[in-house]
């Protein structure tokens, strides 16, 4: 390959274009308008606006994107996640084209995306999965009849995709007909499709995923678990490896199951195949991410493969060079996703514009990140600014460093969760490693930032005041909202002292 396009914006298609660069491939970046002056466009070797900020008129948009794709001569296609990541119609419209698309076929990713026939197929493969529904429905009479005959506590999925769209819990008869209801909508808003299904709702479980590469020459190899129970309206807002609830026997079970799954389907280039844990150690078939994941640089922190430059390399048709017997994990990583949102009112997404950002750095630290000071956050995207990733020795430096760093990261403009993920990972349960995916509404239900020091508050003014007053105002043409004011701010970062 000598020249990729990556249709995808913000913190992934950076790290997709300095892996290109490492690799000697050149870069073309899309983006809206909203977006121009973005990190991901001025680091590519060429960049094509598509259109309007609206995700459907720009980033959604297929034809714009394979036609850019065409016109720059672009090799391939890396959609990073989100947005059309796991669209088969993409995949497809690639091998039309003669343009490779840097994912699974489209077929696997089409069995893979309704979560139904994926269930199905596991089934068939006797790969153990949530006692469930067989087929999806929009009949609220039908399936309130599959809920009484399963059993209250029943979670409500959308068939059509995942990532907690069209998800609620119900617990008694009394709120099935308005849980459904607002589901099926979610899920048509999101997914184009209303279909939706019932599984019993297990209590209290881990989240486990497993790392999967596949080559398109039969080699399929784990690159071991993550653990993602900590969440926050089922979404992942922290991660780590390895999972304090796995022994050796558990980890190999788990991962042998995660590469029977990929060969079920056929699969290719980089995935995630995800369980649920429960408290008696039996673990379930969840989904199939067909992307490389939000999480991944953990992964590459404790096992050493560099997981984009590998999804390239498959593509490319090489083979794997990884053998299983070889493959190892050595210290402990962890990652958090830092969100312009507010915890104290629901995670409610925080947009406008950056007035001074500060990335931690130091031994062991990564950030990836997409912001810098000065710039807007849009209200047409997903809120996530960066990803701050630890590795040490052990579980519990990696959480020390992890929080350290956490307190030195400094975003001025807007409101983060910065502190809520501090004071999450000093939460006794998370030191003991008691995680769950209701560790969120169990320990931290009505959580509100502590009371910040006067002295450093008023530094944060002044800085914030005198950096507003130097920013050139953003070209990008974001709706702004109301600025975050410093004097809320609950990290304990310094001005002029290195801490």
């Amino acid at each position: 390959m000598k020249k990729i396009l990556v249709a995808n914006r913000g913190e992934i298609a950076l790290r997709v274009m300095k892996a290109c660069r490492e690799m000697d491939i050149a870069t073309v970046a899309v983006y809206s308008e909203c977006d121009r002056e973005s990190l991901h466009v001025r680091f590519a070797d060429e960049a094509v606006c598509i259109g309007p900020p609206p995700p459907l008129e720009s980033y959604l948009d297929i034809d714009k994107i394979v036609g850019t794709a065409l016109e720059k001569g672009a090799d391939a296609i890396h959609p990073g996640y989100g947005f059309l990541a796991e669209n088969p119609e993409l995949a497809r419209r690639c091998v039309k084209e003669g343009i490779v698309f840097i994912g699974p076929a489209a077929e696997a990713m089409a069995l893979l995306g309704n979560k139904v026939e994926s269930r199905k197929t596991m089934i068939k493969a006797e790969v153990p999965v949530i006692p469930g529904m067989m087929g999806g429905s929009t009949d609220a009479g039908a399936l309130a009849k599959e809920a009484e005959m399963m059993g209250f506590p029943v979670l409500v999925k959308a068939a059509g995709g995942g990532g907690g769209k069209g998800m609620r819990i119900i617990r008694n008869p009394g709120d099935l007909e308005e849980s459904l209801d607002s589901c099926m909508r979610e899920a048509k808003a999101a997914f184009g499709d209303d279909t939706i299904y019932l599984e019993k709702y297990i209590e209290r479980p881990r989240h486990i995923e497993f790392q999967i590469l596949a080559d398109t020459h039969g080699n399929v190899v784990h690159l071991f678990e993550r653990e993602c129970s900590i969440q926050r309206r089922y979404q992942k807002i922290v991660e780590e490896t390895p999972s304090t609830a796995l022994d050796g026997k558990l980890r190999e079970k788990m991962g042998s199951t995660a590469v029977k799954v990929a060969q079920t389907v056929g699969y290719t280039n980089a995935g995630t195949v995800e369980f649920l844990l429960d408290e008696n150690g039996e673990f379930y078939f969840l989904e199939v991410n067909a992307r490389v994941q939000v999480e991944h640089p953990i992964t590459e922190a404790v096992v050493g493969v560099d997981l984009v430059k590998g999804q390239i390399r498959v593509a490319s048709g090489e083979k794997l060079q990884l053998k299983q017997k070889h493959l190892r994990q050595r210290g402990h990583a962890i990652e958090c996703r830092i969100y312009a949102e507010d915890p104290e009112n629901n995670f409610f997404p925080s947009a406008g514009k950056i007035l001074f950002v500060r990335e931690p750095a130091g031994p062991g630290i990564r950030c990836d990140s997409g912001i810098w000071s000065g710039c807007e956050v849009p209200v047409h995207y997903d809120p996530i600014l960066s990803k701050l990733v630890v590795w040490d020795e052990t579980r519990e430096q990696a959480r020390k460093r992890m929080v350290a760093a956490l307190r030195s990261y400094a975003i001025l403009g807007v409101k983060t969760n910065t502190q809520f993920l501090i004071d999450t990972l000093e939460h006794p349960a998370f030191r003991e490693g008691a995680t769950h995916t209701g560790f969120i509404p169990e320990h931290l239900p009505d959580w509100k930032p502590p009371e910040a020091d006067g002295v450093e508050l008023r530094k944060a003014l002044l800085a914030a005041a005198a950096l507003e007053k130097k920013t050139p105002a953003s070209r990008s043409g974001a709706a702004r909202v109301e600025s975050f004011s410093p004097w809320k701010a609950g990290t304990r970062w310094r001005i002029g002292d290195g801490s």
